[in-house]
């Protein structure tokens, strides 16, 4: 499998998931660069970031984006549409899905 991102609810329902082959990817490459939360995601368990950490974990991912190759921004791109759900309504978590 690989990884996954999720937008899960305080209960644990999950409201949305993007499942790239990219992320895993993604993510090896932001630990490359010493990224502190993106570079940190574990990819055999579950990274939870709030909506408090959304304000460095977007800039994170765009800052990827601009040096990506197609698929990476394609990825990058599906993951910020996830993070935008995440800040409108409260409780909502983006939940990095390790396999």
């Amino acid at each position: 499998m690989g990884v996954s991102v999720q937008v899960r609810t305080f209960t644990g329902a999950v409201e949305a998931t993007c499942a790239h082959p990219s992320i895993a990817a993604l993510c090896g490459r932001a630990a490359s660069q010493n990224l502190p939360l993106l570079g940190c995601v574990d990819p055999y368990d579950d990274t939870v970031f709030n909506r408090s950490q959304l304000k460095v974990l977007i800039p994170e991912l765009r800052a990827l984006a601009d040096g990506s190759a197609a698929e990476e921004a394609e990825a990058v791109h599906e993951i910020l549409a996830l993070t935008a759900q995440v800040e409108r309504k409260a409780h909502r978590y983006l939940v990095f899905d390790g396999d």
